[in-house]
């Protein structure tokens, strides 16, 4: 376990503040993992679901999740980003021990609904702590690093789950979920201990807008059209996971000579280099022009990949090897650029006193500019091969250069809101 050992000390900053936030991340993020690498085998084998209900199951979840995302900011606006934050795991914890009151469709489906929301909620508290506990120098390295941490608790979690699938026993594939509720407990108490935020409560901060003359909907995330686009642009560019766990995996298979073990240490590379240099692809990143930067970085290695996975259709032997895991390599570092990016504009483009309503519009945003890349990045590579690696690169490039002009209006939506509130 050294190698474990190595990650967690690279994960963790000499910031005393940092180290215990990403201790956390350790351990929400262990919980997490356990069970999202068991939860197939516990929806079919434990609740006895079929492969198609487990499917629409999640699918309703996600929808759920992605109607209210807006409307839950602005309740993480009106009770506080921290206590959001507690009470949303909290929450969670008491929906995971609720997995074993399970016997059908009809509770999966409102424990898994619920579960996500309430995770949706907790994450908007969550980030939205995170961009004002830290001052704007050590916002996105305190990311980083919690980033970095929250691979590690993943590999551990998923460590632990998978120990106890190999035992072949449901009666472990049933304690899963209790285990991860009886660490999210642990997990809210240390959410707690965590610093409170010195700012202003947000009825005092509505009550002197409304003085000012400002009506408070004009604040509203939803009306800043530039980050709403901005946050589209910027989920066009995270999908360099679809290529990391669903183009390039099934290019390999299907279209390669390459062995399907390589599969498993492209995965351990993108884990081991996302531990390792998420906190230096994000070194330097404070403002705005810091974060777009960290975003071309990341399309360029993007573009990259494509270039590189491209051509292994027509290579042999260890040099399809090689270049596949290359291009693994550059869509990771897409990953690390385009994460660093992404903190940074949104910490600097969300009005201070709507920090989880901001929070909200990045999920619909970054949804929208992901949801549709699944099926059409497989379809144009598995379909069109070479030119179809060429048309998702047209598209990554079309969004590196379209989130410029957002983030600007973005800007200027944030700068006449500040003008009309101190008017």
């Amino acid at each position: 376990m050294s190698w474990v050992r190595r990650l967690t000390t690279t994960a963790l900053s000499d910031d005393p503040l940092i180290r215990s936030m990403s201790y956390q991340s350790v351990l929400s993020a262990f919980a997490e993992g356990a069970f999202l690498t068991g939860e197939a085998v516990f929806f079919t084998q434990v609740v006895g679901l079929s492969p198609a209900q487990v499917g629409l199951m999640l699918t309703v979840a996600m929808g759920a999740e992605f109607a209210l995302a807006v409307p839950l900011g602005r309740l993480t606006d009106r009770v506080g980003s921290k206590r959001t934050w507690v009470w949303g795991s909290l929450l969670q914890a008491a929906l995971f021990a609720a997995w074993i009151l399970a016997d059908g469709f009809a509770s999966a489906l409102a424990i898994v609904t619920a579960l996500g929301l309430a995770a949706s909620w907790s994450r908007a508290g969550r980030n939205a702590y995170r961009i004002d506990v830290f001052p704007r120098e050590t916002r996105v390295r305190g990311q980083a690093y919690m980033r970095a941490a929250r691979n590690v608790g993943y590999t551990l979690g998923a460590g632990f789950s998978g120990i106890a699938l190999a035992f072949d026993d449901l009666r472990l594939v049933h304690a899963i979920p209790l285990f991860t509720a009886a660490l999210l407990v642990v997990n809210t108490y240390w959410i707690t201990r965590l610093p409170e935020l010195r700012t202003p409560a947000r009825e005092h901060a509505q009550a002197l807008a409304e003085a000012a003359g400002h009506a408070t909907e004009r604040r509203s995330a939803l009306h800043n059209r530039g980050f709403v686009a901005m946050s589209f642009f910027d989920g066009v560019l995270g999908t360099h996971q679809v290529l990391l766990n669903v183009v390039i995996p099934l290019w390999l298979v299907a279209e390669t000579d390459a062995p399907k073990v390589l599969l498993a240490w492209l995965f351990g590379t993108n884990t081991v280099l996302a531990v390792l240099l998420q906190v230096a692809a994000a070194r330097g990143v404070e403002t705005v022009a810091d974060s777009l930067r960290a975003q071309r970085r990341g399309a360029l290695c993007f573009l990259v990949s494509c270039g590189i996975v491209m051509v292994t259709h027509d290579t042999v032997g260890w040099l399809t090897i090689v270049l596949v895991w290359v291009g693994h390599v550059t869509v990771t570092g897409a990953e690390l650029f385009q994460s660093a990016g992404e903190w940074g504009l949104v910490a600097e483009l969300s009005d201070p006193e709507r920090r989880g309503e901001y929070q909200g519009v990045l999920a619909l945003g970054t949804t929208l500019g992901t949801v549709w890349a699944p099926a059409l990045y497989t379809f144009l590579a598995m379909s069109w091969g070479p030119p179809g690696w060429l048309v998702i690169a047209a598209l990554v490039v079309v969004a590196a250069v379209g989130i410029h002009p957002a983030t600007r209006a973005a800007e200027r939506h944030l700068a006449r809101v500040e003008v009309s509130a101190a008017g």
